[in-house]
């Protein structure tokens, strides 16, 4: 199979940290085509999509006393294509967030490849739709005390409620913008002001939750079905558990709430085109989906001594064999 990877730049990816270079490496591994490019190279013409892209041979990471060692050069292109993208078997949209203007134009972009043909995971139609903070609301039985508003009046209310709450950007990734909020804090105004652009963005306002102290878990899950997780656990003074922001990894199960969690998105996921999911869990709530670009294979690999992304590639063969 001839598999597409539109990314961020290959040379600015982390091969030791970054789930798009470790599902590469297994497609190669298992004998595929691999080929890369960014959003910027997406174009349509004679309404299919088209991509100018570059073939990539990857020299994979080694698990050495417990971390992942990449080589220096670990990648190499070939020249540019422009290539149509219905030549292939399965096209990853794996760009990190924000979304932007210029994501959501590439997900238009995308929307011309004939789906009988070619897998584009995640569906774009998916990808526009799935706000990855509030997609989680379609589920209220699972999450933890939730609203959405930019009225300082109504945020204040829901945090003097609460006593304490964690406000979210609606468009952040990676615990950017993330703030714990706190009645009575003098700054509490001012933080909502700054949040909001002074009440012209909504944002996300959620109970805190205090087993956040003992972690975030993030699961995966591929066609719906969790396939590994990973908890992530903060340090120091950081309330946060983000990889990006410091936090620790640390193995974890996948529990019985998580499955009735994982169990009632699972339709809805499927419905969607949102193959595969990342879902942060804390404390037995679902608190955000991320679905743009969602990362912690090689911890869970590294942790478990597993290789998600063979089964991510096998689950993708025969996908494709089943596609009329």
């Amino acid at each position: 199979m001839k598999i597409a990877f539109i990314t961020d730049p290959i040379q600015h990816l982390d091969p030791g940290h970054d789930t798009s270079v470790a599902i590469m490496e297994a497609a190669q591994h298992q004998g595929h085509e691999i080929w890369v490019g960014g959003i910027q190279d997406l174009s349509v013409v004679n309404s299919q999509a088209w991509g100018n892209l570059q073939p990539v041979q990857l020299h994979p990471v080694e698990l050495i006393d417990d971390h992942w060692q990449a080589q220096p050069h670990w990648f190499q292109v070939g020249p540019p294509e422009f290539v149509c993208l219905q030549d292939f078997a399965a096209v990853w949209m794996r760009k990190d967030p924000p979304v932007t203007t210029a994501y959501l134009y590439a997900t238009y972009c995308l929307d011309y490849i004939e789906p009988r043909s070619t897998l584009v995971i995640n569906s774009p139609q998916g990808l526009r739709q799935a706000n990855e903070k509030m997609y989680a609301l379609q589920f209220p039985g699972v999450i933890p005390k939730t609203i959405v508003s930019q009225n300082k009046a109504q945020i204040r209310q829901f945090v003097q409620g609460e006593g304490q709450a964690v406000l979210k950007p609606l468009g952040g990734k990676a615990g950017e913008g993330i703030l714990f909020l706190q009645a009575g804090d003098r700054n509490l105004n001012s933080m909502i002001e700054i949040s909001t652009d002074r009440g012209t963005l909504p944002v996300m306002i959620q109970e805190y939750l205090p087993a956040a102290k003992d972690g975030d878990k993030r699961i995966i899950l591929l066609d719906g079905e969790p396939i590994g997780a990973v908890n992530r656990i903060p340090t120091g003074d950081e309330f946060r558990g983000n990889m990006a922001t410091g936090g620790r990894v640390a193995m974890t199960d996948i529990n019985d709430r998580d499955r009735q969690i994982c169990a009632q998105l699972a339709p809805t996921l499927r419905r969607d085109g949102l193959f595969f999911v990342g879902i942060d869990v804390i404390g037995g709530y679902l608190t955000e989906v991320n679905v743009t670009s969602p990362t912690g294979i090689r911890e869970i690999d590294r942790l478990s001594h597993q290789r998600l992304g063979d089964r991510i590639i096998h689950w993708l063969t025969t996908t494709r064999q089943e596609i009329p």
